[in-house]
């Protein structure tokens, strides 16, 4: 994942245009929301940087459609969809 899309997703939270909820796939197969994303953004940018495989590479940026039951792996909350109920 480039450096700049990262810092780019993790400072909006939000896909533009649209305000569709996003979060971040990690290479461990985890999912992290985007607050817990900006909280731990120093280890984030650390295991990409140097393409680590510790639970903190970040795979893909994606938008939460509609799984009304995804969780972050960090802090264990639900991450919103856009369409689920």
């Amino acid at each position: 994942m480039d450096s700049i899309e990262l810092r780019k997703a993790i400072r909006s939270k939000y896909a533009w245009p649209g305000g569709y909820p996003m979060a971040l796939a990690m290479a461990d197969g985890g999912t992290v929301c985007m607050n817990c994303a900006h909280s731990e953004y120093r280890l984030i940018a650390y295991a990409n940087k140097h393409s680590l495989r510790d639970g903190w590479k970040p795979e893909a940026v994606f938008i939460n459609w509609e799984d009304s039951s995804l969780c972050c792996d960090h802090c264990g909350k639900k991450i919103e969809s856009a369409y689920g109920e």
